[in-house]
């Protein structure tokens, strides 16, 4: 049997494109796309500006979903994780972030993730699939949906940030598309300026993204001030040693727009990679590069199956006063939803006791 054709990942021209062949004209097209993205509904029988026959049409060919919510964790600080699966039985998680002047989506890019980072318990599934467009919209559609109610305007701004199950980069084109069908104005018009997307550093991708027109923001995951404790706790970077990252980076900065900078992501390890002399190698590094980038200090979120502890508060403090002593800009990034392991580097498909959540209505 023939797999319906996923509409949620298709641009407003394609929708149009895709109806006429069904010898409807192409403002239906436009019909769908609002219906999908602005009003973000998830079955065609809500579609009632469609006709009916169309609606029956669609049923046959295509679907308006494919993502199917199992679970719902709320974590005591108001940090949701959503627990999906894909059409084919695979799981894909999204977190929501509510803050005070904004709310964050940390969506996935792929479901598991190949990379094998050693303090991330994503790793310990592995590589299950990449996700297609549709599959990155529709997590963010579920978690407004979820939050704010269907096709409700969000009263704060939405940020988003691919730092999720998987690695960006290897899902770069996939990804793309589903930022250019989110930032539409007809749509979710959630623009690029408003997006972040993490790696871990594959290089060949960064300096494509600094020749993407309307390009995201751009955050490298670090985790070590040398070659040598890199090569041990991110294994890419035996592809892409620091030297050649840091030299990608520098051509990105070309690419900055005013006032924007990149960012590192720096996982504190206790006893690892968080000491007074890692913390001057790492300055020394990013100066030598002449790097306006900031660095963002995310203590480790832990699990049994990991063998790592997050450092300290005080010497986090101690790790962050040495960088700024040396003119690099640092900040604390504080765990949101690590409770209900929904916190940077926990999303591991787990199922949780949860007595915060409360019941899932019509979220699938």
């Amino acid at each position: 049997m023939e797999k319906a054709v996923h509409l949620t990942g298709m641009a407003k021209a394609e929708l149009e494109s895709f109806v006429e062949g069904l010898g409807e004209p192409a403002y239906r097209g436009r019909q769908l796309f609002g219906a999908l993205q602005r009003r973000r509904l998830r079955t065609f029988d809500e579609m009632t500006d469609l006709p009916k026959p169309l609606r029956a049409r669609l049923a046959e060919t295509a679907t308006a979903s494919t993502l199917t919510v199992e679970s719902r964790f709320v974590a005591e600080d108001g940090t949701r994780r959503y627990l999906m699966k894909t059409r084919d039985g695979l799981p894909v998680e999204t977190v929501f972030i509510p803050e005070e002047r904004r709310d964050t989506i940390c969506f996935s890019s792929q479901s598991g993730c190949p990379l094998q980072c050693d303090f991330c318990l994503t790793a310990k599934l592995g590589l299950l699939r990449t996700l297609d467009a549709g599959e990155m919209v529709e997590q963010i559609v579920v978690a407004l949906n979820d939050a704010y109610g269907v096709g409700r305007q969000a009263p704060r701004g939405t940020n988003l940030v691919a730092m999720g199950a998987g690695e960006p980069f290897l899902a770069f084109d996939p990804l793309m598309k589903a930022l250019r069908v989110m930032a539409d104005p007809d749509g979710l018009h959630i623009v690029p300026n408003r997006v972040t997307v993490s790696t871990a550093g594959v290089v060949p991708k960064i300096r494509e993204l600094a020749r993407t027109p309307d390009r995201p923001h751009l955050a490298i995951s670090l985790a070590a001030p040398t070659d040598e404790l890199r090569d041990r706790l991110m294994p890419i970077n035996k592809r892409w040693p620091l030297e050649e990252l840091l030299a990608a980076c520098r051509e990105f900065e070309e690419s900055l727009r005013a006032g924007e900078r990149f960012t590192f992501e720096y996982v504190m390890l206790d006893g690892v990679n968080d000491s007074d002399a890692q913390a001057r190698q790492l300055a020394n590094l990013l100066n030598r590069h002449r790097l306006r980038a900031k660095v963002n200090l995310i203590p480790h979120n832990p699990a049994d199956e990991l063998p790592y502890r997050p450092s300290t508060e005080e010497r986090v403090e101690s790790f962050k006063a040495i960088l700024e002593s040396k003119g690099v800009h640092a900040f604390v990034r504080r765990p949101r939803g690590r409770d209900i392991y929904a916190a940077c580097g926990q999303l591991a498909a787990r199922r949780v006791s949860n007595v915060n959540a409360p019941a899932l209505h019509q979220l699938s």
